[in-house]
C-alpha cells in the first residue's frame, strides 16, 4: 500500500495554524510575513511529516512557475560557473530554480532556447548573452517580460543589469603597464557587438590618452568572439603589424591564453619580450606559466546581484525601476607583466621560431 503524502493542511493542523499561514511560512518569498516562532513551528511540522510542496499546485495558485530562464553564451568558459552558483544560491533563497540554456554564441540556438523557455512559462530571464540590436531583447520589451542582464549591458533597452565597470578596469590595465615603463602597448579588443568589448576598448583608449600614449593604425585588433583560438589569431595579427610592441592589454582571459600561444609560436618570451594582461581573472589564471595578470571582479557576487534584481522586478509586478549596477574592478598583478627591460630606438624584429634543442 502506497503511503499517503503529507499535505499542507496536515502541516497546518500539526503546527496549529491556518493553512494559509503555513503556506506563507514555507514560502521563502513570504516567510517574513509570519512571526519567527510560527515559521519555526511550521517548518518543524513539515520536516516531521516529510511534507514536500507540490510545485504544480503552487503554480496554479500563484500563476507562477518559480523557474527562471538563464541563457549563457559558452558553458566551457570558466567565467560563468561561479556566476551561476551565485545566481542559483540567491534564487533558491526565494524558492526559485534556474533553467540553464547554453547558446554557444549562436543566435539561432539562442532563439530556440529562449522560445522553449517562454513556452515553459518561466517567470523571468537572466541573460548573459545580450548583444547590441538583439531581436530577443526587442521581443522581451514588447512582451513586457521580466529580464535582467548579467555581465552585459544594453543601453537602448529598459532592463536592469549588473556587470563590472569595464572601462575603469581596462584603464587600470593600461595604467599598470604604463607604470612598468611600457609605451608601445597593443590591445586585443573583444567583439564590438557586445557591451564588454565596446566598454573595454573605450577604457583602453582613455587609458592610453591619459598617459600621453599614441595608438597607431593596427595597434588594436578585434576578436570575433572570446575564445583561445581568436586570441591566437589576434596576437599574430597584432605582432605582425607592430613587432615593436612590448605589452598587450587583452580584453578577456581566454583571448590572453591564446595570446600566450601566439607568443610561443613566434619565439617571444612573456614577460621578458612582451607583457600580457587579461580581463576577468577567471579561475586557474594563476596556474598558467607565467601566471596571468588580470582585472578581477567578484563573479559569485555578480550572480547573486543579478538574481536579486530579477526577483525585485518580478515581485514589483509592474517591472519596478531599472537599476544598472557596476561592480568595482581590481588589478591583480602576476608574472605575465614586468618592467620594461629596455627601450630600443628601432622596432625589434620578431624571432620566427625557437631552437628547442
Amino acid at each position: 500500500m502506497v503511503e499517503r503524502q503529507a499535505t499542507l493542511r496536515d502541516v497546518a493542523t500539526a503546527a496549529g495554524v491556518h493553512p494559509a499561514t503555513a503556506s506563507r511560512a514555507l514560502n521563502p518569498g513570504t516567510k517574513l510575513l509570519v512571526s519567527e516562532e510560527t515559521a519555526r513551528r511550521v517548518s518543524e511540522a513539515a520536516e516531521r511529516l516529510g511534507y514536500r510542496p507540490n510545485p504544480v499546485a503552487r503554480s496554479l495558485r500563484t500563476r507562477r512557475s518559480h523557474t527562471i530562464g538563464v541563457l549563457i553564451p559558452d558553458l566551457n568558459n570558466p567565467l560563468f560557473p561561479p556566476m551561476l552558483r551565485g545566481l542559483e544560491d540567491r534564487l533558491g533563497e526565494y524558492g526559485y530554480v534556474a533553467l540553464l540554456g547554453n547558446t554557444d554564441t549562436d543566435l539561432s540556438k539562442e532563439r530556440l532556447v529562449f522560445d522553449q523557455m517562454r513556452a515553459r512559462h518561466v517567470d523571468g530571464f537572466v541573460l548573459a548573452t545580450a548583444t547590441r540590436n538583439s531581436p530577443i531583447l526587442a521581443e522581451a520589451v514588447e512582451a513586457e517580460l521580466p529580464v535582467v542582464l548579467m555581465n552585459r549591458t544594453a543601453e537602448d533597452y529598459p532592463f536592469s543589469s549588473v556587470s563590472v565597470d569595464n572601462e575603469q578596469g581596462e584603464r587600470a590595465a593600461v595604467a599598470h603597464l604604463a607604470a612598468l615603463g611600457h609605451t608601445r602597448i597593443g590591445h586585443i579588443a573583444g567583439p564590438q557587438d557586445i557591451s564588454t568589448g565596446v566598454a573595454r576598448l573605450n577604457g583602453f583608449n582613455e587609458g592610453m590618452r591619459s598617459h600621453g600614449l599614441a595608438i597607431a593604425e593596427g595597434q588594436v585588433v578585434y576578436a570575433s568572439n572570446y575564445s583561445i583560438e581568436e586570441g591566437v589569431r589576434c596576437a599574430r595579427e597584432l605582432l605582425a603589424a607592430h613587432g615593436d610592441l612590448t605589452a598587450i592589454a587583452v580584453a578577456n582571459d581566454m583571448l590572453a591564453v591564446g595570446c600566450y600561444g601566439a607568443l610561443d609560436e613566434l619565439g617571444l618570451d612573456c614577460p621578458q619580450d612582451v607583457s600580457v594582461i587579461g580581463f576577468n581573472d577567471m579561475p586557474f589564471m594563476d596556474r598558467l606559466r607565467p601566471p596571468l595578470s588580470s582585472i578581477r571582479f567578484q563573479h559569485y557576487q555578480l550572480g547573486t546581484e543579478a538574481a536579486r534584481l530579477l526577483i525585485e522586478r518580478i515581485e514589483a509586478g509592474d517591472g519596478g525601476p531599472v537599476k544598472i549596477l557596476f561592480l568595482a574592478p581590481e588589478l591583480v598583478a602576476r608574472g605575465s607583466t614586468a618592467p620594461l627591460a629596455s627601450a630600443p630606438s628601432a622596432p625589434v624584429p620578431l624571432r620566427r621560431g625557437r631552437d628547442r634543442g
